[in-house]
């Protein structure tokens, strides 16, 4: 126990001193203290007196227990609330700290921010540049060169800051394999074309195979009929002739007085004969005729076909070198295109140089005007222009 705690009597405890007094301990001495006073003599229980005494020191034992215990107990109900008055501080600073920690770094968060966001454009602008390369289906030649003409039209500027290389290679990639998309896709186009046109010929030439041999068909059935018809004729006459000379046999043998009558119809069976003949000769020629007729009209018919054929043929060869003409002509324009914009991304870079020149010249000139030298005036717009001073910045 201290000194001070010591000289510390009952009556003296306050406030003030009580987070020294309420410790481990530290009643101890106010005990000792009451008990020498209230054991320090003995009272005679045989006198009024003494026991008036004795009455005395046990209530002077009950006041210094409550000079005690009281402001104690204030004490303790001010610890208790001592939990609460530091927490709701600590929650106010801590709150009022965060606030200040945030606003301190906002800057840098909103920096951070339109950072990424620039980047993802950046990226997402390659990402497209790449995708372009990509298709649901096989392309025609036509889509492909449309697509080389879009991607060609992106400009790879300083627009995109310290992506430009990565745009500038995947432009130069997507380009290289759309080219030779476009190639490939040409020369399968054209080989369709191709096999488009010997389908065709091969077609108007079993056309003409089956027209050729509907024409044989057609003159074998003629010459069939014909020989047909002529046989019927023949048989026809023979047996009219048969049945004329029986005829004339029994007639004969009847009426052999009728002679001259039997000759005259001998002479009339000769003569529709030679008229039997005569017209199965004139059927034979009508059907020749006919035949002639049909084996010419095939042959016009093949002819047809065939020049047919060849003006398809021809017409396929014109598309396909026109769309050779036009993919040329496509790659020209592009080539052109590009040097175009070479020349125009270098006369830009050169008038932007020689207006940033001009201005720095004009900054460095006001700066020497104040009393700057020239070395000192340099470096001042150069530490300016870089950025490296706050809160001042060179207009252009």
């Amino acid at each position: 126990m201290s000194a001070q705690q010591q000289v510390i009597t009952i009556d003296d405890i306050s406030a003030d001193n009580a987070p020294i007094i309420y410790v481990t301990g530290g009643l101890v001495q106010f005990f000792d203290a009451v008990k020498a006073e209230v054991t320090g003599e003995v009272p005679d229980l045989s006198t009024r007196k003494g026991r008036e005494r004795i009455a005395s020191l046990a209530a002077k034992v009950s006041k210094s227990k409550a000079a005690v215990e009281k402001p104690g107990r204030e004490y303790l109900k001010r610890l208790k609330e001592m939990p609460k008055v530091v927490e709701a501080e600590l929650r106010e600073f801590v709150t009022s700290m965060d606030l200040l920690r945030d606003a301190t770094r906002q800057p840098l968060t909103d920096w951070e921010k339109a950072e990424d966001a620039r980047v993802d454009k950046h990226n997402d602008g390659i990402q497209k540049i790449k995708d372009m390369v990509l298709f649901d289906a096989i392309p025609q030649a036509a889509t492909v060169a449309q697509v080389i003409a879009d991607l060609e039209a992106i400009a790879i500027d300083e627009s995109w800051q310290e992506f430009l290389p990565e745009a500038a290679q995947a432009k130069e990639q997507s380009l290289a394999k759309l080219r030779a998309l476009l190639v490939e896709r040409t020369q399968y186009e054209a080989q369709q074309a191709e096999l488009a046109r010997l389908r065709a010929e091969a077609e108007a030439q079993a056309q003409r195979d089956r027209e050729a041999e509907i024409a044989r068909a057609a003159a074998e059935r003629a010459r069939v009929e014909a020989e047909q018809r002529a046989q019927a004729e023949r048989d026809a006459a023979i047996k009219r002739e048969a049945e004329a000379k029986a005829e004339a046999e029994r007639r004969e043998l009847e009426l052999r007085l009728a002679a001259e009558q039997a000759e005259r119809a001998a002479a009339q069976a000769a003569r529709e004969k030679i008229e039997a003949e005569q017209r199965a000769a004139q059927q034979k020629a009508d059907d020749e005729l006919r035949h002639k007729q049909q084996m010419e009209q095939a042959e016009a018919n093949r002819i047809a076909a065939e020049q047919r054929a060849e003006q398809e043929r021809l017409d396929a060869v014109r598309r396909q070198e026109e769309a050779v003409e036009r993919a040329r002509q496509a790659e020209v324009a592009r080539q052109q295109a590009a040097v175009d914009e070479e020349r125009r991304q270098a006369e830009a870079r050169e008038a932007d140089r020689a207006h940033k020149g001009a201005i720095y010249k004009a900054a460095k000139e006001a700066f020497m005007q104040h009393g700057m030298n020239e070395e000192c005036a340099r470096l001042a717009v150069k530490l300016v222009a870089s950025g490296l001073i706050p809160a001042i910045s060179i207009k252009y």
